[in-house]
């Protein structure tokens, strides 16, 4: 779409730069224009945003009046949004024509889904370093494991190939090998496009099952399997529930990556393999799971699931991590017996992820997509946990 030119020239801030303002400050004004339903469907939140949705079609010269731009502080600084930094332009002119204090973000939300953070696991304490991967758009979080001049990683997403093959260089260490927990239906992962540059690509066995086109190009896990990343042991830990193939994988006996398994603020929904039909079934083989697979470790082992919502509490070093015994104390739904527990999952279950088939077909291989459409797949909540509405509260 062709909008005009804006009536001041406001320059853009990058999608870096917007995020750090909410990591360091107690409040940020942002305001989207983009249609209702995009906003409605996924937008920027967090405890320090003030966000406020005003579609770009109220700013033209006969729509604009006084009732939209009461809306706006003219005593705050505003960040305007869109979907790729078009709209959000001309309204940023707009407004500063009119004497507000605004920018607008580079590339709206396409360029917010860009952004892939790193931050170290300090309380990992096991052999090497642990980097845990955050992507504010959707919340995926991958995990890069290195010891000596060897590495891993876990959970990788085909946008970002590029990135863990470099990160693992600039630590001195070749990517050896990289392990999906299960088929994704939020996101497309990296596992092919790692395989192609001479990683050693690794797929639970059972999620294999479910009609994986590519096995000749991958090594297949069976609960118990070990590979060996310098002096840290991966292990392979089968904790079905969310899918069939769902499974963990203990890093050096201190930490345990629980996919979509487990989250530090939620657990799995148990429905998009499964159908509505299933669902109840798959809740009670997740119990199981947590219960006689992940609860069985020790409580100071540490837990990083593949998302974090907006629900989600950072530890102090940033990460979306926290150990076994502090999710039992955080999270009543761990200490349920069966029944309740079944009950309260299939109860709080979100809308499900945009576009969950076609993103499970082509991590299956049955569908097939250019790098464009795979991130264009992606954009949107990520929604494979129960909703946290209830899950931590006793409600």
């Amino acid at each position: 779409m062709q909008f005009p030119e804006p009536a001041v020239e406001v320059p853009p801030v990058d999608p870096e730069t917007v995020k750090q303002r909410l990591d360091e400050t107690d409040r940020v004004v942002l305001l989207d224009v983009r249609m209702p339903e995009a906003y409605q469907r996924w937008h920027i939140e967090g405890d320090a945003v003030e966000s406020i949705h005003v579609p770009y079609d109220r700013f033209t010269d006969e729509a604009i009046d006084d009732a939209v731009l009461d809306r706006i502080p003219a005593d705050e600084h505003v960040t305007v949004v869109c979907a790729k930094g078009l709209a959000s332009e001309f309204v940023a002119g707009e407004l500063a024509a009119r004497g507000y204090d605004v920018d607008h973000m580079a590339e709206g939300m396409t360029g917010w889904s860009r952004l892939y953070e790193a931050h170290e696991v300090t309380g990992y304490d096991g052999p090497g370093t642990l980097t845990q991967y955050q992507r504010p758009s959707s919340g995926c979080l991958a995990y890069l494991l290195v010891d000596g001049h060897e590495a891993a990683v876990i959970d990788p997403l085909r946008a970002f190939t590029e990135r863990y093959l470099a990160d693992a260089a600039a630590r001195g260490a070749e990517l050896r090998y990289a392990f999906d927990t299960h088929i994704h239906a939020d996101h497309v992962s990296g596992l092919r496009e790692l395989a192609a540059a001479g990683v050693e690509a690794i797929l639970p066995e059972r999620a294999a099952d479910r009609g994986v086109t590519y096995t000749d190009a991958v090594t297949l896990a069976a609960d118990g399997d070990t590979v060996d990343v310098g002096d840290a042991t991966i292990e392979a830990v089968a904790t079905p529930g969310h899918t069939s193939g769902m499974t963990s994988y203990l890093l050096g006996e201190a930490f345990l990556a629980t996919g979509d398994g487990l989250f530090i603020e939620s657990v799995a929904r148990p429905d998009l393999e499964s159908g509505d039909a299933g669902a109840p079934a798959a809740a009670h083989t997740l119990y199981d799971s947590l219960q006689d697979r992940v609860l069985s470790f020790d409580d100071d082992v540490l837990v990083g699931g593949a998302h974090a919502s907006a629900a989600a509490e950072p530890a102090p070093d940033g990460t979306f991590t926290a150990t076994i015994g502090e999710l039992c104390e955080r999270m009543d739904t761990l200490l349920l017996d069966r029944e309740a527990f079944v009950e309260r999952v299939l109860a709080n279950m979100p809308p499900q992820p945009a576009n969950y088939e076609t993103i499970i077909a082509t991590n299956l291989g049955t569908h097939a997509v250019d790098d464009e459409e795979a991130f264009t797949l992606e954009l949107g909540p990520n929604n494979c946990a129960a909703s946290t509405d209830a899950l931590t509260s006793g409600n």
